[in-house]
Parts: structure tokens; sequence; C-alpha cells
């Protein structure tokens, strides 16, 4: 870690806001996290790697990774495709992509 930028995009997903949280499903704290830990350049290397890596954990561990019926709500194709998308975008873009991101993981596409 390069510095504190990491910490900050973790603790960031879990900000509130006159006591409701800025991000209050799993789904959007998930996609929040994929998008500052690529935008914040927190490693040296690896940041995109990371990030999906990060995203896939965090859905893991809060039971949202699977459908009910044992396939995953997000491709490793579709992964790699937002990661990228996310990489090359316009910081005006944020809530757009974690739009996007979110409606990928609900199914509401």
């Amino acid at each position: 870690e390069k510095d504190q930028s990491f910490e900050s995009s973790v603790r960031t997903i879990y900000q509130s806001f006159g006591g409701h949280d800025m991000y209050p499903s799993v789904e959007e704290k998930a996609a929040n996290l994929l998008y500052f830990v690529v935008k914040n350049h927190s490693f040296s290397d690896g940041n995109k790697r990371i990030a999906a890596f990060l995203f896939v954990y965090f859905l893991d561990r809060n039971g949202c990774l699977y459908h009910p019926n044992g396939t995953r709500r997000l491709a490793d194709n579709a992964l790699v495709a937002l990661t990228l998308l996310i990489a090359e975008s316009k910081p005006e873009d944020k809530d757009t992509l974690a739009t996007l991101v979110v409606n990928l993981i609900n199914d509401t596409n």
C-alpha cells in the first residue's frame, strides 16, 4: 500500500450521513468498493486485480455472490469488463457505474 487510500476506500463504503448509510445495501457497498479500489490507485501495481478480488470476496462474505440455484450473480468476463470500464471512466460517471454494477448483481439490467 502506497498511502492510506486503501483504508479510505474500505471505510468509505461504511459512511453514513444523518444516521443513514450512504451505501445501504450489500450490492451498493460492493459496487463502490470496486470503484474506489480501482480509482484510488492505493497500490503500486495490481489495483484492478485487487479490486476485483475484494469485490468477489465481499459479495461472498455477505452471502450475495451466488443465486439461490448456485450460479454466480456476475460472470468473470463481466467483472473484467466492468473493472476495465471503471479504470477508464471519468469521475463524474461514478454513480452511473455503481448503479450498473448493482443492477448486474441483482439481474435488473
